[in-house]
């Protein structure tokens, strides 16, 4: 393996630990080296904190060492006064001569110019080091600026012969949780919850199971909560109204009251292209991944439209006979693992 692509590697294993908590901003990983040592390491702080070049810098004991130094980070040094004064000017001013990068930032605010500026400064810089790989880690980051929406991600569980909860009548006569996957998937999911900024339900998903849609079972920050609702059918008593998350109602009733404690109305047309309208609310929000758990009809809604990154599907050993139709993807899954006996489909939208 080439060195710079090996330093580019430690940049993204640094950069994870970030997951969850850098929102709207990337999770980015830094190093240093000198003479072959790596000196400094760092990654993106919580937002509002300090960025990964700054984290990798200050963490540097010998600060001279900085001016024979060569630093690498996944993605291109910001240029612009944002919560943090730019990336690119603190590395000028210790006189790095030598950076690596992963990958471009796409934010017109950046793009190209934390380049241009290091190198107009004499640094000599190198750009597209397994750019895959960054990308790749960088994806939320990347599709939220190129795309101009949120990565969005599907997950559902449903049974081995095709349904995502069984029929009407039995959860009537039979109140209780129906649980299609088990403990050890149900625990990923919250994991799940942890890493992405958003997760979005509709309206019948809430009234007949009244979800929290947040982190219990993991350790982490519970995702913003996006709800569709319409007609505005979901009221107080629910528990996507107690306040312990940020909540955007997405409603179609042109009677929105004031926001509640911790809870925004958004307005859009129902009658029109709802995904469309939807990116667009969500864009503005500078919301860069969604987690979409439901239920069968938003599922369907998303992929019929093509608007999906990512599908993760559970396949449990139980059978209903008849139910609710799971969601129906034309791909081939890119991998398949299996957590405790239920299979976990992978599925790409590339």
């Amino acid at each position: 393996m080439k060195i710079h692509e090996k330093y580019i590697l430690r940049c993204i294993q640094l950069a994870k630990n970030g997951v969850g908590t850098t929102f709207p901003n990337p999770m980015v990983g830094s190093i240093i080296v000198h003479k072959g040592r790596i000196i400094g390491e760092g990654f993106t702080s919580p937002y509002g904190g300090a960025h990964a070049e700054v984290n990798a810098i200050n963490s540097v004991k010998d600060q001279s060492l900085l001016k024979e130094a060569t630093l690498y980070v996944t993605l291109e040094p910001c240029s612009h006064f944002g919560k943090t004064p730019p990336c690119a000017d603190l590395i000028v001013r210790q006189g790095i001569p030598n950076v690596i990068i992963g990958t471009l930032d796409p934010n017109s605010k950046v793009a190209g110019k934390g380049v241009k500026k290091l190198r107009e400064s004499g640094c000599n810089v190198i750009v597209g080091v397994i750019e895959g790989a960054c990308r790749e880690h960088h994806r939320r980051f990347l599709t939220f600026y190129e795309k101009k929406r949120p990565y969005f991600l599907l997950k559902w569980a449903q049974t081995e012969d095709g349904f995502i909860a069984p029929e009407h009548t039995k959860r009537n006569n039979d109140p209780q949780p129906y649980w299609i996957s088990g403990v050890r998937s149900r625990q990923l999911v919250h994991q799940w919850r942890s890493e992405e900024q958003a997760i979005l339900v509709g309206t019948n998903t809430v009234i007949q199971d009244n979800p929290k849609l947040d982190v219990r079972h993991w350790h982490g920050n519970s995702p913003t909560r996006i709800i569709l609702d319409r007609d505005l059918k979901i009221d107080a008593r629910f528990n996507v109204y107690n306040g312990k998350a940020k909540t955007i109602i997405v409603t179609g009733n042109e009677n929105i009251g004031n926001n509640m404690d911790n809870v925004d109305y958004v307005g859009i047309d129902f009658s029109q292209n709802v995904i469309k309208q939807l990116c667009e609310v969500l864009y503005a929000h500078k919301i860069l991944s969604v987690l979409v758990e439901g239920g069968a009809q938003t599922l369907q809604t998303f992929i019929t439209a093509g608007i999906w990154d990512e599908a993760r599907v559970f396949i449990g050993k139980s059978n209903f006979g008849k139910g609710l139709k799971a969601p129906i993807l034309t791909e081939h899954p890119v991998n398949i693992k299996n957590i405790d006996g239920d299979a976990l489909n992978i599925y790409r939208n590339d």
